[in-house]
């Protein structure tokens, strides 16, 4: 049974938090139709993942295309019920479609050490990056997004939900997310791994 799960597009993305300041449990929610998907984010993970789509936009305008804007007005931004997280998140990753002008958001499952079949090496390889898929014809292209599970799916291995976002809602979590670790006290020791992917 395959351990992917992919939100193509999705409807909605968002960070939010449930608790008071001080113990909020942080969430990343996304949706498509009438699917809800949760998870839970480390403070330091949404601090690091709002970082890294504003430095992959920045990157992806640096030609002298118009910057992504984000209009809150038509945006709602609230985490929606149910709120039950899939699973925690070990690592985020974030990818670029051309064909599509998709982001893609990556999250991997943590998968504890009573559970984990892989060696502590084997846990900290980064996730394979996509082969460059433009050159390739449509089927081709087809079968190359199909294939492109970071990792091996089979029972036991890490759950692993990609969520393809256009550059407007990608913006828009950026700047909430940011907002949303901000509210909080400050603190934090930033140690959130976020690893990039390019096609």
């Amino acid at each position: 049974m395959s351990n992917v799960i992919e939100l193509n597009p999705v409807d909605f993305v968002t960070i939010g938090t449930i608790g008071p300041k001080g113990r909020r449990t942080f969430h990343l929610q996304a949706g498509q139709d009438n699917r809800i998907v949760s998870f839970t984010i480390e403070k330091e993970q949404a601090q690091a993942l709002s970082s890294a789509i504003a430095e992959m936009l920045d990157d992806l305008e640096s030609d002298g295309e118009a910057r992504t804007m984000a209009d809150f007005s038509g945006l709602d931004m609230e985490l929606r019920e149910p709120i039950e997280p899939l699973f925690r998140i070990s690592q985020l990753g974030l990818a670029y479609d051309s064909n599509d002008n998709k982001i893609i958001l990556v999250v991997q499952e943590l998968v504890t050490q009573a559970d984990d079949d892989f060696s502590e090496d084997e846990d900290d390889t980064p996730l394979d990056d996509l082969d460059d898929i433009d050159d390739l014809d449509e089927l081709e292209q087809e079968e190359a997004r199909e294939a492109f599970n970071l990792f091996e799916s089979s029972e036991g291995e890490p759950q692993v939900v990609r969520m393809w976002c256009t550059r407007e809602q990608m913006r828009a979590l950026s700047l909430h997310a940011m907002d949303t670790v901000k509210s909080g006290r400050p603190d934090a020791k930033q140690n959130g791994r976020i690893i990039f992917y390019w096609t």
